[in-house]
This record gives structure tokens, sequence and C-alpha cells, in this order.
């Protein structure tokens, strides 16, 4: 659904609950070179390129929101990486005044080739999304190879400079189980900061269902089981989404993000740009501002400068998308709604 009506304005991005907003997610394409079960229909018509917003288009809205107080940007798709020269992107963004943060969530399978240029571009910090070290279980879910170029996408990130790496897996019951002792053994031998995610009803397929949530309770008793203790840190970010824990041995930190059994909704400070430029203010919204349409809409017919208006406009869509949002997404109650686009037409 599509909103019409705006609020008043206000100065900051606070909503009724009195979240305050700084995160921007922006996915920048719903194209994809893997087909993951839990993101994408194995068959996929893609939206018309002149529909996705340009990097013009995207930088414009970063500015505005910078000035509302949006602070952080992260990149996702799709896969971002499979749009071309996205280093010019992320060099534009790190420029804009008042944007402290520019990150990216990626697969992975094109980082070898592009991790240098975008480490110079000001990439600050890399999210590589990877359920398995087995390639038979890596195929099973993404439903294409590429477990190789993965790894050698994460090893090239760290020949690049890369200092903060997080791997993203997640979990599914009867699937995963068998995978996250290795993972924790590669992220703690590497460095990296390993998250497991919950299976959410984000799926193309419409397949979800709570039994194949595999619960961060259980995979934590896994990795204490047979890896070694886990000792809660410091929460030093309320609005962070996983809750992270140190190895009492000194080997690094694992994350926890638990949107099905213990939500974070109520430190919530992200909200998101889509491909083809409609703000939306939770993954699980059913509703969304259509940013795209003031873009592309010549405001000179108002008698002022056509420039002020258009970003008078933005303003105006994002301060709306913020006053709408709700206190929690609602994921098992008899109120959830599920949304009628999957993840990979959302931004991950």
């Amino acid at each position: 659904m599509i909103a019409t009506t705006l609020p008043d304005a206000s100065p900051s991005l606070v909503d009724g609950f009195g979240r305050v907003h700084t995160d921007l997610r922006i996915s920048v394409t719903d194209r994809c070179n893997l087909r993951c079960t839990y993101c994408m229909p194995l068959e996929v018509a893609f939206k018309p390129r002149d529909e996705l917003l340009t990097y013009e288009e995207i930088a414009r809205v970063v500015r505005v929101a910078a000035g509302l107080g949006i602070r952080t940007i992260r990149l996702t798709g799709g896969e971002p990486l499979v749009r071309s020269r996205i280093d010019v992107l992320v060099r534009e963004l790190v420029a804009i005044p008042g944007i402290e943060d520019v990150a990216m969530t990626t697969n992975g399978l094109l980082l070898a080739e592009q991790a240098a240029p975008l480490y110079a571009a000001g990439l600050s910090r890399l999210n590589v999304s990877l359920d398995s070290l087995r390639e038979e279980v890596f195929e099973k879910i993404a439903r294409r190879k590429g477990l190789d170029r993965v790894l050698a996408g994460l090893a090239a990130a760290q020949a690049a400079g890369f200092r903060s790496i997080r791997i993203n897996a997640v979990s599914i019951r009867g699937l995963t189980e068998d995978e996250i002792v290795p993972l924790a053994a590669l992220c703690r031998r590497e460095g990296f900061h390993l998250r497991f995610i919950e299976f959410m009803p984000l799926d193309a397929d419409g397949a979800w269902s709570n039994e194949q949530v595999l619960s961060g309770c259980e995979v934590r008793e896994i990795l204490a089981a047979s890896v070694g203790l886990l000792v809660p840190a410091v929460r030093s970010d309320a609005a962070q989404p996983a809750v992270d824990y140190l190895w009492a041995d000194g080997g690094g930190s694992v994350g926890f993000i638990d949107p099905v059994t213990s939500p974070f909704c109520g430190q919530c400070d992200r909200l998101r740009l889509t491909a083809d430029g409609q703000f939306r203010n939770c993954l699980f919204s059913t509703t969304e501002w259509d940013v795209r349409q003031a873009l592309r809409t010549d405001g000179s017919s108002m008698g002022r400068d056509s420039g002020s208006v258009v970003d008078e406009q933005i303003a105006c869509l994002l301060r709306a998308c913020v006053a709408a949002k709700r206190a929690a997404h609602g994921i098992g109650t008899p109120e959830f709604a599920r949304p009628a686009r999957a993840m990979y037409q959302i931004g991950g």
C-alpha cells in the first residue's frame, strides 16, 4: 500500500514511541546472482532498470536524510555488487556531510574483484552472507554454486584492508545445525564477527513456518557445548539488532539476531529505501512511501526552485514514514500481516 498523508514537519526522525532514527538501509538493486531459499524464488522477474533509483537519486535522498539526522548507511540488495561501479556510489555517500559510516551487506561472490576499490572508496564495514562451509549445503540453500568464490572474496577483503567483517548465517531447523560449529571455527581463526540470524517470514516462496526457526538460544547451546563458554558482551549500542557474546577464551565474539523469538523492535533506529524508491519503516511494513515519484516530478510549477521543492517532498515522506512506524512487527501475534514483498525486493 502506498501512503499519501504527510505529517507536520519536525526537526528529527522520532517516531510515536520515542525512537530516534539514525540508520538508513538502501537497496541498490533487486537483482542477485544467487537464489537463496529464504530470500528469493527460483524463477524471478526483476524490476526494469528504469524503475530503479539512479546513484544520483540515491545520493540526493541521503543528503536530505542526513539533514534530518541519518548518520549511518548500509547498502544492500538483492546483491549490491551486481550493480555496476558501486564503489562510485560509496565514494559519493561517504562525502555527504553528516554521514559517519557507510557499510554493505553482500553475498561475497563478486567481492574478490571489488574489495579493493570499495575499500579505497571509503566503505567502512562488510557483512558477508555465508550459511555453510560445505558446498552441497551452500548450493541447497543458495540454489547456485559459489562457496569457493565467497571464501576468495573474504580473503580479498582482508587483503584490501577491511578490519570489520561480519559473517551473517541464517539458522534453519533441519538444515543448518551442522554448519554452526564449522562457521564458528572459521570466524575464530580469521577474526570475523559471526552473527546467526533466525529464519524470518520473508521468503518469496511463502514456505516459512515457525517450526523451521532454529532459535538463537538453541544455537548458543550448540556453540557452548561444542566450542566453548560464551559470556554476554557489554551492549554499547541499544539499537544494534544483534545481542553479542564473547568467547571466554578470548577467541572473539559471536552475535545473535533473533527477530522471531526475541524481537528487538523497542530500540529500532532503522529505516529502509527499496531499489525502486520506496521508503519503508520496517522489514515487515505493509505500507510504503513513494520517493521515486517525488524525485522524478518537476516541482517548478509551484513557483519555487524545483530542487528545494523536491528536497522538501523527500523530507516530508521520510517524516511520514517514521511517524507511521508501529511499536513492533508482530511476528507470532494474530495481528501479524506478512508483507507482499520478499526480502530481495525490500533489501536485506
